[in-house]
């Protein structure tokens, strides 16, 4: 009997032990959670601006118990709020969106304007494609069509009408552009730790540092090269739309009109999940090529409302 008291107890003492271990354990959802953080916490724009355990906890306390991922979406959501980029998101694997809901943007429907023989029109609009792809060759080639359909010996200069340009992939927006942008670097990303990597124009190539990363074929060069450009903004203009908006800084014979853009003038970088889900992060910075860092909007040269901004541009292309 002493025996198997001794060996009972023992058994008993056993299962207690393995049961509080269980309890200390992390759920599923705690897993999911802290490595969705440790992402942020490498890779954030504004990684050194944030106290990373204060951050963690708050973002934990959000949801207490959570026992599955998608429970977890409410402190996603607390989590992408706190990072204070205004561009990070994510996607749920049945392509639901959370975002942080911070930016707020005026998209319109954009009609193309009665001008001058004299003066050159492109519209650039936003692309949400991915490359290689037709789509994105259609796009970028419709961008030098316009360009190529106008140009002539006698055109005084461009509007380049970037208004309500949402972004999405900024390759082809910049292959296509590219005839009047004009070659060399026109911006970088610059992420928290201080790493440049610009981008370009090159000979009908839309590139990232050395490298090609979208290319259009028999590409239309301009018959000046670096013509006179007026390039129209609103406040919905953003993230690659930015970007082109951005480029054009700095340029020679170029001045900006309209209203600043949204905002979103930051890179995003993705990261695929367990669950395949997706978090879209905010990574870098855009800089001009002088490597002025935004982050911001982007304001016009001149402040020209909308009822008079192609005029105002007219009025500068030909004087």
């Amino acid at each position: 009997m002493k025996v198997r008291l001794t060996t009972s107890f023992a058994i008993i003492i056993f299962l207690c032990t393995c049961k509080e271990d269980e309890t200390e354990r992390p759920t599923n959802a705690e897993k999911y959670l802290n490595s969705l953080l440790d992402i942020m916490q490498e890779k954030s724009v504004n990684r050194y601006k944030i106290d990373w355990p204060d951050f963690r906890a708050k973002v934990l306390a959000t949801v207490p118990g959570a026992q599955s991922i998608p429970e977890t979406y409410p402190a996603i959501k607390e989590a992408l709020i706190m990072l204070g980029d205004n561009h990070s998101f994510f996607i749920k694997p049945d392509g639901n969106v959370i975002v942080s809901g911070t930016l707020s943007y005026d998209a319109q429907t954009i009609s193309s304007p009665t001008l001058p023989d004299n003066v050159g029109y492109v519209r650039i609009g936003q692309f949400s494609g991915s490359i290689p792809s037709a789509a994105a060759t259609s796009f970028a080639r419709d961008i030098q069509d316009q360009i190529s359909l106008q140009d002539n010996d006698n055109l005084l200069g461009w509007i380049v009408d970037l208004r309500s340009n949402l972004g999405g992939n900024m390759w082809p927006m910049l292959a296509g552009i590219g005839p009047i942008l004009g070659e060399g670097i026109a911006g970088y990303f610059i992420d928290a730790y201080g790493n440049e990597l610009p981008w370009s124009y090159l000979n009908g190539s839309a590139m990232l540092g050395g490298n090609s990363i979208f290319s259009l074929e028999n590409s239309y060069e301009s018959i000046v090269p670096s013509p006179k450009a007026a390039v129209l903004l609103d406040n919905g203009v953003a993230s690659s739309g930015e970007v082109i908006a951005i480029s054009f800084i700095g340029r020679d014979n170029t001045k900006s009109f309209g209203i600043p853009t949204c905002g979103a003038s930051t890179s995003n970088q993705s990261f695929n999940l367990s669950d395949n889900s997706v978090l879209f992060l905010t990574s870098s910075y855009l800089a001009d090529r002088e490597k002025n860092i935004f982050g911001i909007p982007v304001t016009p040269d001149l402040v020209s409302g909308n009822d008079m901004i192609v005029q105002d541009a007219l009025v500068w292309i030909q004087n």
